[in-house]
């Protein structure tokens, strides 16, 4: 089982839609896969028709589970992930699609356990995730955008951690700001975490012909600031938004169509970047200001 993290500090620049859309690509290919929703705002499960109401439905929150387990008592999260493999129905080589969902006020008071119990406790989530190793392929983990004990939590649980901006400067601070937070996180966990940065996602962007000054100094500061962005970024599209309001992934619902194929090629280059020492990785070529339309 390999798990995933999708951060950032910077709020608003896609995350949710990365992370939903990754997952759904690799069930899409016949993987199972477990999206954790570990962002408070339960936007993740949103976005593939999970929302979670009632005081039943409250104790599957993944947030009484972490202050459960933070308090040595033992839940298991079988009894509490969702199945979502019926949004897959419809293709035929297609995996599974499960999710840890959460809620506000439950994973806000877990965010609290945390913060109060120290740094010594945020693998938490990473000891408990071994410990369902064997009904995952893969963990796609959506992170809270700020600097927090939950996403401390996020980072400490994963193997590898990618990031997103869209192509404006506050995006690109809170993109470097992440890749330095991944580096500390060994020596914080006393070496039982060590999660391997992969690269930037640049979301939301324009096609080349309509790339401003600002959108072209973003792409080279992420080549000069080391964020190591992949060759493939994902265009405005409404369609992928408008897919939050269906409950079901943009890659799922396009399928054949731009999203599809966009975030398919995507999670093919972050599997290949696994497989490779860093230089070896391919990345976009630096961009000539002359190149930037309009």
């Amino acid at each position: 089982m390999i798990v995933f993290a999708v951060a950032t500090q910077k709020g608003g620049v896609g995350k949710t839609s990365t992370t939903v859309n990754l997952g759904a690509s690799l069930a899409l290919s016949g993987a199972r896969v477990l999206i954790v929703d570990l962002d408070p705002q339960a936007q993740a499960g949103t976005a593939i028709g999970v929302n979670l109401t009632g005081e039943d439905q409250l104790a599957r929150s993944l947030g009484w589970v972490l202050q459960a387990r933070l308090q040595n008592m033992r839940m298991d999260l079988a009894s509490v992930w969702f199945d979502r493999s019926d949004l897959l129905e419809d293709f035929e080589v297609a995996g599974s699609l499960h999710l840890l969902a959460c809620e506000e006020s439950t994973m806000t008071a877990a965010q609290d356990l945390i913060h109060k119990k120290g740094y010594q406790s945020t693998p938490v989530l990473r000891r408990m995730l071994t410990e369902v190793q064997e009904h995952f392929d893969y963990v796609v983990i959506d992170t809270p955008p700020a600097v927090s004990s939950l996403s401390a939590t996020a980072l400490a649980a994963a193997d590898y951690v990618v990031t997103v901006l869209e192509p404006e400067y506050p995006a690109l601070k809170g993109a470097a700001a992440t890749r330095g937070t991944v580096a500390y996180v060994k020596d914080r966990t006393g070496g039982e975490c060590d999660p391997q940065y992969l690269g930037v996602v640049i979301n939301q962007s324009n096609p080349p012909s309509k790339w401003k000054a600002q959108e072209v100094n973003i792409r080279n500061g992420a080549l000069d600031a080391d964020l190591a962005p992949f060759r493939t970024d994902v265009r405005r599209d409404t369609r992928i938004s408008d897919s939050f309001a269906y409950g079901v992934p943009a890659v799922l619902r396009f399928a054949s169509h731009a999203p599809g194929k966009i975030y398919a090629e995507l999670m093919g280059q972050i599997l290949t970047r696994m497989t490779l020492p860093k230089q070896k990785w391919e990345m976009p070529d630096r961009i000539e200001s002359e190149s930037a339309g309009g």
